[in-house]
């Protein structure tokens, strides 16, 4: 009996130490669960309050990664192509990354997730019949657990961990704590959306009102537009950015402005509406948007001007497609991100509150014009009322006068001052048929007015506004033989200093009197000595068949050009009777 009993007795002990063993075991299976819960929900709350879009999508990969033990992670960003528009790697060195080349875009296993969006699971990536292989110099991966991230019941992207630590394989506690965090990473990324849609917002709404300040403000609409451009490539990231004004005509648009990659190639174009990209947004009356503009269908007029580019859009600058002041046109370099809806819908706002604001700053400068014809009326009145009226009396007492005085000398004087008094009147009665011209009448196509516009023209291939000072009554005394003549010289003067002179600045003087003078100087490299002069011939020939004539030659010792063309004014010209 005692023998039996002390054979017996290291059962229970033996017993009770596998129970102790197996309790603590499932402690230690409790407490990591315990910590592995604690560490995704610390997670989960670190992933919630990043609000940058970039920075969130990387924590959340580094979460990942560490949640369950992995060596590298990765979240792709699936496109509106269903290939992945951004990857987003952890775990590679910078030049690891760079050693590799070009990050995937969807393809094998990565595609597998993107065409069947449910968690993936694999002992070694290479089982998989999706698989095909790795780049050059990409580590070595065999182990792979993926699964899809929603954002508001759309996937978004995907999340991708491999080899797991310690040669393991992922287990299904390992994707059940990845696809938490998907969850809440899906309301993380949605929550970054927004809050950068909002800043974006925010951004047009200050470039707008930026661009309305300054069009009420009465800043000239070529520095306006200037301001557009750079605001609204700068919000969007453009490489390039493009403002086109359509012709009198309506059946083109000229290239205004065109600023950033390539711009070269772009700027003083006058491009069809049918046939270009601008035109497309002119034709629709709204958005236009291109993946890549070099292949764009509706592409096809103009020279070759897309090296380099990628995603584009063009929208119209209008209250309504009826009345398009212009289009707005950015692009992005060949690669980059598409625009997407939430980058053209605050740019389509953009552009429409540009468009009131120019015609808020057009109503204004027509009151402006109202009220200076209404001044000029005044004048015109006060001259012929006060200022004549006294000069016909003053000449009357003046000739009354002159019985009276004895001097042969003196008598002669008082006569030729009446002859003054009467060449004033003269003057002042041509100054009041210019001042009461109106729009419709002869001063809207006067030399005045002509010439002004051929400043405004050449400011767009010389890159400056040139100098303009006008003295005399352009529009009353010059006949309109000379008047042309005098245009068409000009024309020829500034396109040879675009084409010549390498300026930096012109001025265009213009005077009547006796006779038209026309002066224009520029800072540029000079006549070439012994170099071709036949636009100055044709200067020369025009001044000879109008009795005139017609200098050039240097500006000063240090360099520049000044050409002088004169030409005499018929005395019949103050007539009061314009020229048309």
């Amino acid at each position: 009996m005692g023998s039996a009993s002390e054979s017996s007795a290291p059962v229970p002990r033996l017993r009770l130490d596998e129970l102790l063993d197996e309790l603590q075991a499932r402690l230690d299976s409790a407490r990591g669960t315990r910590d592995r819960i604690h560490s995704l929900l610390e997670a989960v709350l670190s992933v919630g309050r990043e609000l940058e879009l970039t920075q969130a999508l990387h924590h959340i990969v580094e979460a990942a990664v560490t949640l369950v033990d992995a060596e590298y992670g990765a979240l792709g960003v699936i496109g509106e192509d269903q290939r992945l528009s951004q990857f987003v790697p952890v775990g590679l060195s910078e030049q690891r990354i760079k050693l590799i080349g070009a990050l995937p875009s969807g393809h094998g296993v990565l595609g597998e997730l993107i065409r069947h969006p449910e968690p993936l699971r694999l002992s070694r990536i290479s089982d998989h019949p999706a698989s095909y292989g790795f780049p050059a110099n990409h580590p070595p991966m065999s182990s792979f657990l993926g699964v899809p991230i929603r954002v508001r019941d759309r996937v978004f992207g995907n999340l991708y961990l491999t080899e797991k630590r310690g040669g393991a394989e992922f287990d299904a506690e390992d994707e059940s704590v990845l696809a938490t965090l998907a969850v809440a990473a899906g309301v993380a990324i949605d929550n970054a959306r927004l809050y950068a849609r909002a800043r974006l917002r925010e951004q047009w709404l200050a470039a707008s009102a930026e661009v309305t300040s300054a069009l009420l403000s009465g800043k000239e609409e070529q520095d306006v537009l200037d301001l557009l451009v750079a605001r609204a490539a700068g919000i969007s990231g453009a490489d390039l950015a493009v403002v086109a004004l359509p012709l009198p005509d309506g059946g083109a648009l000229e290239v205004r402005i065109a600023a950033g990659l390539g711009e070269q190639a772009h700027r003083g174009l006058v491009l069809p509406v049918h046939g270009s990209f601008v035109g497309a947004a002119v034709l629709t009356g709204g958005l236009v948007v291109s993946p890549d503009v070099r292949k764009d269908p509706r592409i096809t007029s103009g020279p070759p001007r897309w090296e380099g580019l990628g995603p584009a859009v063009a929208v119209p600058i209008g209250t309504t497609e009826h009345r398009v002041r212009g289009v707005l046109m950015l692009a992005r370099a060949a690669g980059s991100a598409l625009f997407g809806e939430e980058e053209s819908g605050p740019l389509l706002g953009f552009a429409g509150q540009a468009a009131v604001a120019m015609e808020l700053a057009e109503r204004r400068r027509d009151s402006e014009q109202v009220a200076l014809l209404r001044e000029r009326d005044r004048i015109a009145r006060d001259l012929h009322d006060l200022a004549i009226q006294r000069l016909f009396a003053t000449g009357m007492t003046l000739q009354g006068a002159t019985r009276f005085i004895d001097h042969p000398e003196a008598s002669d004087r008082v006569l030729r001052a009446i002859d003054d008094l009467d060449e004033t009147a003269r003057t002042i009665r041509a100054t009041i048929f210019g001042l009461r011209l109106r729009e419709s009448g002869p001063a809207a196509t006067g030399l005045r007015s002509r010439v002004v516009e051929v400043i405004e023209r050449a400011a767009r291939t010389l890159g400056f506004t040139p100098g303009l000072r006008m003295s005399g009554l352009l529009d009353v005394t010059v006949p309109a033989e000379i008047a042309d003549a005098a245009v068409a010289v000009l024309e020829e003067a500034l396109s040879n200093v675009a084409r010549h002179a390498n300026a930096g600045s012109a001025e265009v003087t213009l005077t009547a009197g006796t006779e038209l003078s026309l002066t224009v100087t520029d800072d540029g490299v000079g006549l070439p000595a012994g170099g071709r002069r036949s636009g100055l011939a044709n200067l020369a020939d025009r001044a000879a068949a109008l009795s005139g004539t017609f200098t050039a030659g240097p500006r000063t010792e240090s360099g520049g050009t000044a050409l002088e063309w004169r030409v005499p004014l018929a005395n019949e010209g103050t007539s009061g009777q314009p020229a048309q």
